[in-house]
């Protein structure tokens, strides 16, 4: 076995939980002033923790935006300042896990959070945040949620097409996690059987929207997911996505799943281990598909979007994204060069099956 290095992050994980346990976790970090945080979508889901954090709870913001764009965090930071919380609640996707990021990176408030969808960012150290039109990332434990509460129930009425983009924003987490400089057995372990959770409970669910058990092997695949990109690094697919998501404000999860498989087609000559890995994790290792084929063919099966084009990003737009992601340097499998990187993604926004 080649050397490696593994450092475990430091979080709380509660599988199986409900939003009546919110107040003994408020305590047990020792905190009595929970600002809750939401979508404007998600107002309900802010007010029933609301009821369960009774006194515990001193606010509710529900201006958490795609992207985390710095006004929005901003002005809820001078919010938690006004109601001098001591500690932040995030009932939602990557939205609202963000803004509690960013307020925790600015103020260090430990983080409570329920996620509803599958993105997994929940269980990473990583921020990314939206300013002028440019989207940047960091890496840094002050952003780690101190807990991830995983209710199923809070899952069970996402959207169909929001269970699916959700879940393969997941997968593609795990996917670059294979093939980073610093992946290390534990972590290539846990990214197949995140893989393997998300695939096989994505068709039951789009069968059988209720079907708990599938739900909670999306929420395990999730989390699996996420800690393995919060436990190494990012390389071509994020940095696009942010791309795409920063300077054209195209929406999170549906980005993240069309360009994972072209991403995958572009580094595949120079990770064919890590693409082993994920066809195994697929269960498609004897069918004559690539792994980055399969990863498309599933979304197309199962209603996902599978262009840009379909997201309203111009063709004319291309140019520029290609300008933008080759201009910033970053470890990645294979060179990136700005003309296959602009091949990439005029196939990407084509909707055109990767070879």
């Amino acid at each position: 076995m080649k050397p490696f290095v593994y450092n475990a992050l430091p979080a709380r994980v509660i599988f199986g939980g409900t939003l009546s346990q919110l107040a003994q976790e408020v305590k047990r970090l020792g905190c009595s002033k929970a600002l809750i945080l939401t979508t404007p979508q998600q107002i309900k889901e802010g007010e029933d923790a609301r009821a369960h954090l009774r006194e515990l709870a001193v606010g509710v913001c529900n201006d958490a935006t795609m992207h985390t764009p710095t006004h929005v965090t901003n002005s809820a930071v001078e919010l938690a300042n006004k109601l001098a919380c001591d500690c932040l609640v995030a009932i939602g996707g990557g939205s609202t896990t963000g803004l509690a990021k960013a307020i925790a990176l600015r103020t260090d408030l430990p983080q409570i959070v329920v996620p509803t969808t599958y993105a997994g960012s929940e269980a990473t150290p990583i921020i990314g945040q939206t300013e002028n039109g440019q989207k940047t990332t960091q890496k840094t434990l002050k952003v780690l949620p101190e807990v991830i509460l995983y209710d199923v129930s809070l899952t069970l009425t996402l959207p169909p097409q929001m269970t699916i983009t959700s879940g393969f924003n997941a997968i593609a987490h795990a996917v670059e996690a294979l093939y980073s400089p610093e992946s290390n057995p534990i972590i290539d372990s846990l990214a197949e059987q995140g893989i393997s959770s998300i695939a096989r409970s994505l068709p039951r669910i789009i069968k059988s929207p209720n079907d708990t058990d599938a739900r909670s092997d999306a929420l395990f695949g999730a989390w699996a997911c996420g800690t393995c990109l919060g436990a190494v690094g990012m390389a071509l697919h994020h940095k696009l996505c942010h791309t795409l998501g920063g300077s054209f404000n195209l929406p999170h999860a549906e980005t993240h799943t069309i360009i994972l498989p072209h991403a995958m087609a572009y580094n595949a000559p120079y990770a064919p281990e890590a693409m082993a890995k994920i066809s195994r994790a697929l269960g498609t290792e004897t069918v004559g598909k690539s792994a980055a084929q399969e990863i498309f063919d599933l979304a197309k099966l199962l209603g996902a979007p599978i262009s840009l084009k379909e997201l309203g990003l111009r063709e004319e737009d291309l140019d520029r994204a290609a300008d933008i992601a080759a201009g910033n340097p970053y470890p990645n499998p294979a060179a990136l060069e700005r003309d296959k990187l602009r091949k990439l993604l005029g196939n990407a926004w084509a909707g055109n099956r990767p070879e």
